[in-house]
């Protein structure tokens, strides 16, 4: 180990870094166990990212760790992540903890067993610190609910984490975790970890079982969502993805796909690709310039860059949202009825009394109107959408292509909602099915992280992570928050 690693507390590190110095006997698991739970403990009142902790089971699993690292013959023998700590989003399953996305009338729900990516880390050595907030029902961009409340900004708590994953965002940006398991069907990883500063991936399409999540998704929606890691060093990408991915037996779209190496990858030839004119609310400058900036860092590594105009931008989000609808079996009536919630009705949805969020309500009523019966129009929708997935695909080739994940650095709370189109620069990524790194680059002049998403063409996740790897390399990457 270097000395620069060594150098670093352990809530600097990467889990790679971590998961060597427990292997050799230079930090005990139950160290660095103790470490970010110290730091959870001590940002918990300023940003809650924890819904819902198990701090203690932590503790003793990591003794557990420690005892059995003492007794061992073999390095070899040992789980990748043996005594590493990371979190989890609280919609995906950990077995005995809550899932219920922040609905009330799933409080008392706890998980019989852990959702398949949960259980390969686990299985890895991986010990989990605890579930972190979502929005309620997964269903915006801000992380608030009535079971947990709201989450903030790891760098500024008058500003939102993010969401749907903003308690990972803000657990992995505050540096309270290593690492943390997401989900994404709109943006729900790489918004998060922009606004909290740290790197997160959203696999291809099937890559990664989607199984053991509530909400469940299923038709054209399971295909465009995907979970994926958020972490605050770009090396554990990679190794993490790997450990996740594969089929599950239950997933109908999850499949095997022998992933690419990012030590592959060079930049030098590589086609680097911008969208200068999307239609959507213009980048604020600082994200332009930060964008920029990344753009010049690959072209000194020979990187040749390219700037395209994608027109189907500007109505992607009518095509996206009808594609997430289209053959789905369920409704947000029908999740709050099973979970033992009282049907919706207007006049409840209007009382300031029922337990509902905004982003709710809003999907609530838009679930009360009349549908419309012109499956032509929503043919036609869903084959712009396919257009949109073919224009953007084609765009990137067998390169890359960087745009933020929101076009402004982390908003002041509740200034997103309502405002549905702000998820599109996100939202096109997942009807493409191709992968993204989210990737941080510095602070702005406000302190708030700024960061471009890097997209890869299908099946290309090792490319878009070398990408990542070589702006972090070039600009830093996760920067500590002032706690």
């Amino acid at each position: 180990m270097s000395a620069a690693e060594t150098a670093r507390p352990p809530t600097e590190r990467s889990a790679l870094e971590l998961a060597r110095a427990i292997r050799t006997r230079e930090l005990s698991s139950r160290d660095v166990v103790d470490a970010h739970i110290a730091l959870l403990e001590r940002v918990g009142p300023r940003i809650n990212a924890v819904a819902v902790d198990r701090f203690d089971s932590a503790r003793s699993e990591a003794d557990a760790v420690d005892r059995r690292i003492a007794e061992a013959n073999e390095d070899g023998a040992l789980g990748p992540l043996l005594g590493v700590p990371f979190t989890v989003k609280e919609s995906i399953a950990v077995r005995g903890m809550p899932s219920s996305a922040g609905l009330v009338a799933r409080r008392d729900h706890r998980s019989h067993s852990s959702a398949p990516v949960v259980q390969r880390l686990l299985d890895a050595g991986a010990i989990p610190l605890g579930v972190t907030n979502t929005s309620e029902l997964t269903l915006w961009i801000e992380s608030y609910n009535p079971l947990y409340g709201r989450t903030n900004n790891a760098y500024d708590p008058g500003r939102t984490a993010g969401g749907s994953s903003g308690g990972e965002g803000a657990a992995v940006g505050s540096g309270g975790s290593p690492f943390g398991l997401a989900s994404d069907i709109a943006g729900s990883i790489r918004i998060p970890a922009q606004f909290n500063g740290v790197f997160g991936h959203k696999p291809s399409t099937g890559v990664v079982p989607n199984s053991g999540m509530y909400p469940p998704s299923d038709g054209p929606a399971g295909r465009m969502l995907g979970v994926g890691p958020l972490a605050r060093r770009a090396e554990d990408l990679m190794p993490l993805l790997r450990l996740i991915s594969g089929p599950d037996g239950t997933d109908p779209f999850a499949r095997d796909l022998a992933l690419g190496d990012p030590a592959d990858v060079s930049i030098e030839g590589l086609s680097v690709v911008t969208v200068e004119d999307t239609g959507l609310p213009g980048l604020s400058q600082e994200l332009r310039d930060a964008r920029e900036r990344a753009v010049g860092a690959l072209i000194a590594l020979g990187g040749r860059v390219r700037r395209v105009t994608l027109r189907s931008w500007r109505t992607a989000l009518l095509p996206y949202l009808t594609t997430l609808q289209a053959g789905s079996s369920g409704s947000t009536s029908g999740l709050i009825v099973d979970a033992g919630g009282e049907e919706p009705t207007w006049r409840t949805l209007l009382s300031p009394r029922v337990p509902y969020t905004l982003p709710v309500r809003i999907a609530l009523a838009a679930g009360m109107l009349p549908e419309s019966a012109d499956s032509a129009a929503q043919e036609r929708l869903l084959e712009q959408g396919r257009r949109v997935a073919e224009e953007l695909i084609e765009a990137i080739g067998d390169g890359v292509l960087l745009h933020p994940a929101h076009p402004r650095v982390a908003p002041r709370h509740g200034r997103t909602v309502g405002r549905l189109w702000l998820i599109t620069p996100a939202a096109v990524f997942n009807l493409a099915g191709v992968p993204v790194t989210q990737v941080p680059l510095g602070l702005s002049d406000g302190g708030l992280p700024l960061g471009v998403q890097v997209a890869a063409g299908i099946d290309n996740d090792h490319v878009s992570i070398a990408v990542a790897m070589a702006l972090e390399k070039a600009f830093g990457g996760w920067v500590p928050p002032p706690l």
